[in-house]
């Protein structure tokens, strides 16, 4: 099926060149739809649009932008959703800045859905992506979509959980719908592109460019009624997705983690400025004014029947083999052995500089 041909008036404002959001949104207040602005005079578009975006709003370039546009839009599941379209997500309409146009691959319908924000470490401990992967799930089985970035650690392992769960998941690109970064989550974004949903607000063919992963920030928060932290190092990006929900007025939720952990110094650091602390889904239900929970959400983990012995001398922190071997009175050879076995029984992860960590197994 052919999209609206409406739709070329949108292309164009949004694909040329030096013709901002704030410029277009400026464009549509003065003079109405697309096709109205495009009939006015030069003239009268230029109180709003600097010359360089009018020298190019009508040549060639922009002309094959359009063309390449539509033609992605006639695939199946696929649509271009506007700032006058009844189906734009009410959430975007609420923060300072809604993108003029979202493209959109997957099932529409989910924005639509109350939705939570995961998100958190690229380069995630191995509990963290487990902590991530089931809380999302419990979230999207309680009745809450799960929107993240489609980054590898926490942001995948938040989609899976929603993939899983009831209410699947929602993945903000920071490139064109064309472009998946990165590209080892190729696979992923084929199974949220069929049984969830992609969007994005850059034009086709763009690539991974540093400012536009926190102008994707703003729209993960955007499009929930808060945002979970779950690993975070000080530095992380995932600390301006927090900033920019606490700026909307969304709830921001954190998981604590030890205190030797860079990974946890960023979720402290939010815990510290107020926000809410989160050990179970139930935790976050119960901060979400007027949400009332479906299915089952929680994410208590049961004890095991036996636990190992050397998992009573662990703990929660990291720990190296010397420290478990002066806890337990074992010989490093006993230590090494039990440890290689829970590993492979997923009960502990190994870590850089021969650290080992207790995973939870629900």
């Amino acid at each position: 099926m052919m999209p609206d041909p409406g739709l070329a008036g949108w292309l164009r404002l949004t694909l040329t060149p030096g013709l901002g959001p704030a410029a277009i949104r400026a464009l549509l207040r003065e003079f109405g739809l697309p096709d109205a602005v495009l009939a006015r005079s030069r003239s009268d578009l230029a109180r709003h649009a600097p010359v360089t975006a009018l020298d190019a709003l009508h040549s060639p370039e922009v002309d094959r932008a359009v063309e390449r546009a539509l033609e992605w839009l006639a695939q199946p599941q696929r649509a271009l959703l506007t700032l006058a379209d009844e189906t734009y997500p009410r959430a975007l309409l609420e923060i300072a800045d809604p993108p003029p146009v979202l493209y959109a691959q997957g099932r529409l319908g989910l924005l639509q859905h109350p939705a939570l924000a995961v998100v958190g470490s690229r380069n995630a401990t191995a509990q963290g992506m487990a902590n991530a992967e089931s809380f999302a799930r419990a979230l999207s089985d309680a009745g809450l979509t799960i929107v993240s970035g489609l980054a590898l650690g926490i942001d995948a392992a938040a989609h899976r959980g929603g993939l899983a769960g009831a209410s699947s998941t929602i993945a903000v690109l920071g490139t064109g719908m064309d472009i998946v970064y990165p590209a080892r989550n190729a696979a992923l974004a084929a199974q949220i592109g069929e049984r969830g949903l992609l969007v994005s607000e850059f034009a086709l063919g763009t690539g991974a460019t540093t400012h536009h992963f926190p102008r994707r920030n703003r729209l993960i928060s955007g499009l929930a009624r808060g945002c979970l932290v779950v690993e975070a190092a000080l530095a992380s990006g995932s600390l301006i997705t927090a900033r920019a929900a606490a700026d909307q007025g969304r709830e921001v939720f954190a998981i604590p983690g030890s205190i030797h952990s860079p990974l946890s110094k960023g979720c402290h650091a939010l815990l510290k400025s107020g926000a809410k602390l989160v050990e179970s889904a139930d935790d976050v239900l119960s901060e979400l004014s007027g949400f009332r929970p479906s299915g089952r959400a929680s994410t208590t983990a049961a004890a095991p029947a036996t636990a190992s012995g050397l998992l009573q001398h662990m703990g929660h922190d990291p720990v190296d083999i010397d420290a478990l071997c002066s806890r337990a009175g074992w010989s490093a050879e006993q230590v090494s052995s039990e440890l290689l076995r829970l590993e492979l029984d997923g009960r502990v992860a190994a870590l850089p500089g021969g650290l080992y960590q207790r995973l939870e197994k629900g």
